[in-house]
């Protein structure tokens, strides 16, 4: 199917003439309307979403509901919940969604009962984790595993150390830690203190050949068997390591027993996986049925984009408000505010989740885009960044929509004498949409605030795992709209492919081959004779 060109739209034109000189004002509009806050607020399972200080109108949100139905983007979303092929560079279904479907669901795709196929996978998962938590699964040496060390890196690790991290409050389970980056440093650094008799390891990857996981599963093993020099080494890697995979026979020539190996699917991108077997050290970490709770979360949020009319359609709206600040006002990044520290590692989740996934240059057809695809998603939890960035957001000359982000109920309810903190974060997180908004006048320009800068509220009773999973399919539907009117495939990640490539290639240079360092670029070559020199 060739993808609609969204540029030779009416309602593309009207927006691009809307665009052009626009002067919006958002204090003159909330005056003249006193019920836009309501008008455009919405709620999606447990998440109440204020669009009301975004640059819009009645008239502007109409065009983009327009060009939503023009592109398709209805369509594409039954053809992937349906398990069509819409990755078609990689020609694969894109399901996801069918991770977190209930147990009485059905979905053949490709002649196979999907549904069947990922609960088969979590009951094991299941039983595992059970039996890690209440000590029945020991080390070799006969001790209960105290801590959970996952290896990965993408997907593999950024959704289980971002759950983690935003679900400690609900962590009753072995401590976890995350290994990614190729850099010893991070392997030494998240291995000091632990105790070999009580690691497990969880070695996430899906072909069991991803460089960087198994280098650090290979350092892993490594440590403990040097911390295990008294026992049996075949047994000790078969006690402390399993594996989220499918190559059941790298899997085992490492020394895992395959039958401790989770696999999943082709059709689950990394960056969409949290909610697979990669989730294996979370569901350890807080437990099965809490993480029942947030597979029904996420399934929550894709009823809603599923099934809510377009223009009450929460992550159709977020997603066509990036399109129109991305390509009709040259919108270049995207701020995630969370106004809670748990999610600390939530915009770096968002980083992959939406670079990789919109970051194209051509269009699901191989024709070359029309528009500017993608934005650079950054940020920090408030307050912090108000005491470092949001000078830009406030006073810069680049206008940067923001995401923030709240809950009604703290992890942590403290107080400071009479003072109940939460109250006064959530003040600050009240604060600044209201600032960005509508500014202020002042004698003295250096302190003028012009307002009119756009941003979307997102609260929820409180942080739970059902919430989070909202959160994060929220974050994906978004993402899905997007590449849908922009026609971009946005579920392969073949920009990632060359680098690894190129530093397979020259990994022999930078071991001391003069004839594969002869052959590189001149730069290139420079920099590993500077390293080979000053090693």
């Amino acid at each position: 199917m060739t993808p609609v060109d969204p540029t030779e739209l009416g309602a593309w034109g009207r927006l691009r003439d809307r665009a052009d000189g626009f002067s919006p004002d958002l204090r003159a509009w909330f005056d003249d309307d006193p019920g836009r806050a309501e008008r455009f607020s919405f709620e999606a399972a447990d998440l109440f979403v204020d669009l009301s200080k975004n640059l819009l109108d009645a008239a502007l949100l109409d065009d983009l509901l327009e060009i939503a139905a023009a592109a398709g983007v209805a369509e594409r979303r039954e053809a992937m919940f349906a398990g069509e092929h819409v990755n078609v560079t990689e020609d694969r279904a894109v399901l996801h969604t069918a991770l977190r479907l209930p147990v009485t669901a059905s979905l053949e795709v490709d002649g196979q009962d999907v549904v069947a196929d990922v609960h088969e996978v979590l009951g094991r998962v299941y039983e595992f984790a059970r039996s890690v938590r209440s000590g029945e699964w020991t080390g070799v040496t006969g001790r209960p595993i105290a801590t959970v060390v996952n290896i990965g890196i993408g997907g593999s690790d950024l959704g289980p150390v971002m759950a983690y991290e935003a679900l400690r409050p609900h962590a009753d389970g072995p401590a976890c830690r995350f290994i990614s980056n190729i850099d010893p440093t991070d392997a030494a650094t998240t291995l000091e203190g632990l105790d070999p008799e009580t690691t497990l390891f969880i070695v996430s990857s899906k072909t069991f050949g991803t460089l960087e996981t198994l280098t650090n599963a290979r350092l892993c093993r490594s440590w403990l068997l040097d911390g295990l020099a008294s026992s049996d080494a075949g047994e000790a890697v078969r006690k402390h390591f399993v594996a989220v995979s499918t190559a059941l026979d790298k899997v085992e020539d490492f020394g895992i027993d395959p039958a401790n190996a989770f696999g999943f699917w082709d059709w689950v991108g990394g960056r969409y996986s949290i909610d697979s077997a990669i989730g294996t050290s979370l569901v350890v970490a807080i437990g099965p049925d809490r993480f029942a709770d947030f597979l029904a979360g996420m399934h929550a949020m894709d009823e809603h984009f599923r099934t809510a009319p377009a223009e009450r359609n929460v992550p159709l709206l977020m997603g066509l408000l990036n399109v129109w600040y991305t390509d009709l006002l040259d919108a270049q990044t995207h701020a995630v505010l969370p106004y809670s520290q748990l999610l600390h590692r939530f915009p770096a989740y968002l980083q992959q989740l939406t670079m990789e996934s919109n970051g194209k240059g051509v269009r699901w057809d191989g024709s070359a885009v029309t528009t500017d695809t993608g934005e650079v998603f950054w940020g920090e939890p408030g307050t912090n960044g108000q005491h470092a960035f949001y000078q830009l957001i406030h006073q810069g000359t680049r206008l940067i929509p923001a995401d923030f982000i709240a809950f009604a109920e703290p992890a942590y309810p403290l107080t400071d004498g009479d003072q109940d903190v939460h109250e006064l974060f959530l003040a600050n997180f009240f604060a600044q949409t209201q600032a960005l908004a509508f500014g202020q006048d002042h004698e003295n320009p250096a302190r003028v605030f012009t307002g009119n800068r756009p941003t979307t509220s997102i609260m929820a009773p409180a942080l739970t795992p059902s919430v989070l999973g909202q959160l994060i399919a929220l974050y994906e539907h978004i993402t899905f709209t997007q590449g849908a009117v922009w026609g971009i495939d946005s579920f392969d990640q073949w920009g990632v492919e060359l680098g690894k490539k190129l530093a397979q290639e020259l990994g022999s240079a930078v071991a001391g081959d003069a004839e594969t360092l002869a052959a590189q670029d001149s730069s290139t070559r420079s920099l590993i004779e500077y390293y080979r020199s000053r090693r």
